[in-house]
């Protein structure tokens, strides 16, 4: 088994912590072995391989908790000439011409003109570029949500395939509702069922599985209350988390409110759903009983600072769910897959929102962007370097036109880097990214393969 030393100028290996100067990582097989100083990894591992990274920054791998890879096909997707007509919610009532908070932004646009029209060929198109690019911005895990009403069944197992190939950590779910029919609702819960055992199976073989699977549902105005309680008694039957976008605008607290006389988190608090295996999405517009509610329930939740921005959600309360104990992490949404770019985006809003520059400070940021993205998606030993952890680790150009420091790391490399600056990834102990490429990537023929996918959907 290989055994490798990577010796970068700067190490962050527990995020949050004070970076370590001239310390570096040994790497056996696909976890870190050993974190010390240079010399010391050097006098005790004399006959390893030593990559050495001058001028760099070690961190943990990017963990994006949060994404739609299909996403990608709707960037810069021709208008309709005029609003297809409203498609009705489960409710049965509301959300129609004149519906705000959200409403319109689904109804007349991303389920009649992207995700309605969705296809294997186009989800597989767009995950593998999705993830080349990924990769080459240090994003070694992530969480993905598809809905495609009419790729069902088999579109996960499609999917998994482009996954495995390209060897990054995954988790798959599609997103089940009713809002096409019960029927349709209930081959998304499947599809979902499935998947799931289908990853079990593998690792009690003994395979390596880095593709795992998560239980996954709408919304509470696509999904009746009994929906939601039987994909959650699957889940549980699984002992898999359950994921769910929630009060991602106005909407759906408003509407949660008119039919239950709740709003969304105290709503599911009545059904008796809320809880550690309940990772919620979002989270823009909640209240401070809602953050009470989920902090006490133990719900996990993932922020997306710059998707929330883009369709007018609002700025979600992160602050305020960090500091009452939340698991939280980042994500990208599909929208702007630079994970630099995002925790900016996190370190940024919040000071601007709460007039507050303490707020958000970079070595938080960092370790919601890694161990914390982590933890929501329920992966084990992984966002940290350290012994016994997965060896999923990125090295950063970390030559600033000021000295970097101890002090200042964390917010040089996020303020004044993005994805080019990514020099080396590596997944499970395996080389993903080397100088800043993409091995056995064609990136030129993924791009061209993604053109075709969305001439047909814009179709």
């Amino acid at each position: 088994m290989t055994s490798t030393l990577v010796l970068p100028d700067w190490l962050i290996d527990i995020p949050g912590s004070s970076p370590k100067q001239g310390w570096g990582v040994r790497v056996v097989g696909q976890v870190v072995d050993a974190v010390g100083p240079h010399d010391e990894l050097r006098r005790r591992y004399p006959t390893d391989l030593v990559w050495k990274a001058p001028g760099q920054a070690l961190a943990p791998g990017f963990v994006d908790a949060h994404t739609h890879l299909y996403g990608v096909l709707a960037h810069g997707i021709p208008p309709p000439p005029k609003p297809p007509p409203p498609c009705p919610p489960i409710l049965g009532e509301g959300g129609g011409e004149g519906e705000s908070g959200g409403w319109s932004f689904l109804s007349d646009f991303w389920w009649p003109l992207v995700e309605d029209r969705l296809d294997h060929e186009m989800i597989c198109a767009a995950t593998d570029l999705n993830l080349a690019q990924m990769l080459r911005g240090g994003i070694t895990s992530f969480y993905d949500i598809t809905e495609a009403p009419n790729a069902l069944p088999g579109c996960l197992a499609a999917q998994a395939e482009v996954v495995r190939a390209r060897g990054i950590r995954g988790i798959l779910s599609f997103e089940a509702t009713e809002r096409v029919s019960r029927e349709n609702g209930r081959l998304g819960l499947r599809e979902n069922l499935e998947f799931i055992r289908a990853g079990k199976s593998q690792i009690a073989n003994c395979k390596l599985q880095i593709i795992t699977g998560m239980m996954c549902y709408h919304t509470t105005f696509t999904c009746s209350a009994e929906f939601i309680k039987q994909a959650f008694e699957l889940a549980a039957g699984e002992g898999a988390l359950i994921h769910m976008h929630a009060s991602e605008s106005t909407y759906e607290p408003e509407q949660a409110l008119k039919h239950f006389g709740a709003r969304t988190f105290e709503y599911y608090d009545r059904l008796g759903v809320a809880g550690p295996n309940m990772q919620a999405s979002q989270c823009v517009q909640i209240t401070p009983a809602e953050v009470e509610i989920i902090a006490r329930r133990g719900v996990r939740v993932t922020h997306m600072p710059l998707s929330n921005c883009e369709v007018g959600g609002g700025i979600a309360p992160i602050p305020d769910l960090v500091a009452a104990g939340v698991t939280v992490g980042l994500g990208s949404d599909g929208y702007i897959t630079d994970f630099f770019e995002i925790m900016r985006g996190a370190f940024l809003l919040h000071k601007a929102y709460r007039q507050d520059t303490q707020v958000m400070p970079a070595h938080l940021v960092w370790r919601l962007a890694t161990e914390g993205g982590a933890k929501t998606l329920g992966l084990e030993r992984v966002g940290r370097l350290a012994p016994g952890w997965q060896a999923d680790l990125q090295l950063i150009d970390a030559v600033f036109p000021t000295p970097a420091t101890a002090g200042n790391l964390y917010d040089q490399l996020l303020l004044y880097r993005n994805q080019t600056h990514v020099r080396a990834v590596m997944v499970a102990g395996q080389v993903r990214v080397r100088d800043g490429v993409v091995l056995g990537v064609d990136e030129v023929a993924l791009r061209a393969r993604v053109h075709r996918a969305a001439e047909r959907l814009w179709k």
